[in-house]
């Protein structure tokens, strides 16, 4: 037995909680995920575990760093994570454990605190990926790397796999599995080609979403299912092959195209259950179980059609929820579930608390390990700060930020470019909107405007902004944002 467990933390890349099957949604029937199911079974699901900006770049940064996307200056999918900075890899690594990232890294800068490295040069590919080892040549690009035959999502497991055979098997390992699946454009592999053939996938009730009932801040941007079918899926390019929507109504073009994007994207999880089945084996027949956690998650969360979206980056619950299964038979309760507010700030600070080591005082995340065990502290957050910096970049979303508690989220969409993200778009209508999740799980009726609510908004504004002073993300350096914001907040 290790004296302090090892951590075997796997994440995807947008995969959403409503594509596992232990999360009970409408697609575990269709498409069951029988070895991440299998990690819920044997330890925890966490229901509410958020991050605080949706993109892949800036969540991987607040995940490694324990730190907002302003603290940490990785804001967008532009920037890079400064590999100077303290995370919580180094710590790992100095405090005698044996660490490893393997898979999509997209940080863009050298990954710093591992003892081995083997990552996909930026987004990488599926077939025959690109994969930059450790005491290769670098550039700190989406470039370079060297060509290994085969399917992503398999060789980033046999790559795990590897390294764990080979590792000090007297020293604790700290090994982050980061699939690039089920990103786009959801290319699976030939061995699940026929996967889900014939099934036709219930659609989300708000993939009909009449948003008339939003703020103007948000009602008509965002990538849509017939935007994805009309600009991608009906090029000849398109990966998974060409969907031909010549004659089509509107909506029939809506229904085809969600059916191919659950299929594609379904596919790709399937691949990533069968090699989080070959990881949970290697444990099994190493005699590792019981002395490691596993753990699986994915950057963010993804839209799968509800509110006829796809991809992610708003505050709406779907991009918001970070599915979370843990497992550590030590500790944690098989067959478990928690529903505190768990953010991708408080990562870091777990992954050292398990290994005995203090949170630093720059991580603004804290250790959730007691929740894990049923003892919850008394001071554990009761609401989340969350911002999107990257107005109306790749996918027309407008900038925002906001708060979320157990029963309300207000938004407010302010509508303007602040980042350095390269793009110079137009602001747009600023917008305020407020969910009463208690009895509007789905978020299809906007109440900010409702008087019984009244108070609620007031209170919710307080907590916005008593989030933002404690956090540190302060909007007076931008003064357009503060007048937006005056006016907002009457």
């Amino acid at each position: 037995m290790t004296a302090r467990p090892n951590i075997l933390y796997i994440m995807s890349d947008d995969h959403a909680a409503n594509a596992i099957s232990c999360y009970g949604s409408r697609l575990a029937a269709a498409a069951p995920t029988p070895n991440l199911d299998r990690i819920a079974r044997e330890g925890m699901r966490l229901d509410n575990c958020f991050c605080t900006n949706a993109i892949c770049t800036p969540s991987r940064a607040t995940i490694m760093t324990g730190q907002y996307s302003h603290v940490n200056g990785v804001y967008t999918l532009a920037d890079a994570l400064d590999r100077e900075r303290p995370n919580a890899a180094k710590t790992l690594q100095a405090a005698g454990y044996q660490t490893a990232v393997i898979g999509k890294w997209h940080l863009k800068t050298r990954p710093s605190g591992f003892d081995y490295y083997n990552v996909l040069p930026g987004q990488g590919l599926y077939h025959d990926p690109l994969f930059k080892e450790k005491g290769k040549p670098w550039a700190d690009s989406h470039e370079g790397g060297e060509k290994v035959e085969g399917y992503v999502t398999d060789l980033i497991a046999d790559f795990s796999l590897d390294w764990l055979k080979r590792r000090d098997p007297d020293r604790p390992f700290f090994l982050m599995c980061h699939h690039k699946a089920p990103h786009d454009h959801w290319e699976y592999d030939e061995k699940h080609a026929e996967t889900h053939k014939g099934v036709t996938f219930p659609e989300p009730e708000s993939l009909w979403e009449d948003k008339s009932h939003r703020s103007e801040g948000s009602r008509d941007y965002g990538s849509t299912i017939y935007t994805l079918a009309a600009g991608r899926m009906s090029q000849d390019w398109y990966p998974t092959g060409k969907l031909d929507i010549a004659g089509m109504s509107r909506d029939d073009v809506k229904r085809a195209a969600y059916q191919k994007y659950m299929h594609d994207y379904l596919r790709c999880v399937a691949s990533i259950d069968d090699n989080v089945g070959r990881l949970l084996e290697y444990l099994d027949e190493a005699d590792l179980a019981e002395d490691t956690v596993v753990i699986y998650t994915s950057d963010q969360g993804q839209f799968l059609g509800e509110h006829d979206y796809y991809d992610k980056r708003w505050i709406f619950e779907e991009a918001l929820r970070m599915p979370f299964l843990v497992r550590y038979p030590r500790e944690i309760e098989a067959g478990t579930v928690n529903k505190d507010i768990i953010l991708n700030t408080d990562f870091a600070p777990t992954f050292l608390d398990y290994a005995g080591q203090a949170t630093p005082s720059d991580m603004q995340g804290r250790s959730f390990r007691p929740a894990l065990t049923g003892n919850r502290p008394p001071d554990w957050r009761a609401s989340m700060y969350y911002r999107y910096w990257m107005h109306m970049a790749h996918h027309s979303n407008p900038a925002h930020y906001g708060v979320r508690t157990q029963r309300y989220k207000l938004i407010f969409f302010y509508g303007l470019p602040l980042d350095a993200s390269g793009a110079e778009p137009e602001p747009t209508a600023p917008g305020m909107e407020l969910y009463d999740l208690e009895k509007d799980p789905k978020e299809l009726h906007n109440v900010y405007d409702d008087p019984a609510y009244a108070d609620a908004v007031r209170e919710l504004k307080e907590e916005l902004l008593r989030l933002k002073a404690e956090l540190g993300d302060a909007d007076e350096q931008y003064p357009d944002l503060m007048r937006v914001r005056e006016r907002s907040f009457r």
